[in-house]
């Protein structure tokens, strides 16, 4: 029994496997933090705007390029990052509503009833193809993310890629990585 604890390399008490430092190694540590704040808040201001604007610009740009480190946390992942790829190797309906709903709402102005009744049948069509391409693309995500993922949490995955769907494809933030036809 005294050999077994004679073996052990740590202090069962310290953390993490170092010992706890000295009252005047942490003092000098806790000043030496004190003393970097700047001495006037218009300058810890100053500077931590500049920081949080350099945080944005890294996320802009891992935005733009698709850098796993600095995207933000929603976007973050290999489930996210497989979800994007499958709906952007797509064609999907809802990504056509935007510029479909400007020609039936510029239709709807024109006072021709014939032209607005067209208007209406039309915006019933959109949202119609809309809503069934969602839910079958919703379904085989879902599938693929269980068949790839198995031990990963997949909640609000399907939403992410659904949402990521109503937007233009050029418009999508983080850039689509991956052309259209291409196989997952």
């Amino acid at each position: 029994m005294t050999a077994d604890l004679t073996k052990q390399s740590r202090d069962p008490q310290a953390p993490k496997g170092r010992p706890t430092p000295k009252r005047s190694e942490a003092q000098t540590q806790r000043r030496r933090a004190v003393t970097t704040a700047p001495a006037d808040r218009k300058t810890a201001v100053k500077r931590q705007r500049e920081t949080r604007r350099a945080d944005m610009a890294r996320q802009r740009e891992a935005l733009n390029n698709g850098d796993e480190r600095y995207l933000p946390a929603r976007d973050k992942g290999p489930v996210r990052r497989f979800a994007r790829n499958y709906v952007d190797a797509r064609f999907c309906a809802a990504e056509f509503f935007l510029p479909s709903a400007v020609v039936i709402l510029v239709l709807t102005m024109v006072r021709v009833p014939a032209l607005q009744n067209i208007a209406l049948l039309l915006w019933l069509l959109v949202i119609v193809a809309m809503v069934v391409d969602s839910v079958f693309l919703g379904l085989r995500l879902k599938k693929q993310l269980a068949v790839r993922f198995p031990n990963e949490p997949t909640r609000g995955v399907v939403m992410y890629g659904l949402m990521r769907t109503l937007q233009i494809r050029k418009l999508r933030l983080p850039k689509p990585q991956v052309k259209r036809g291409a196989k997952l």
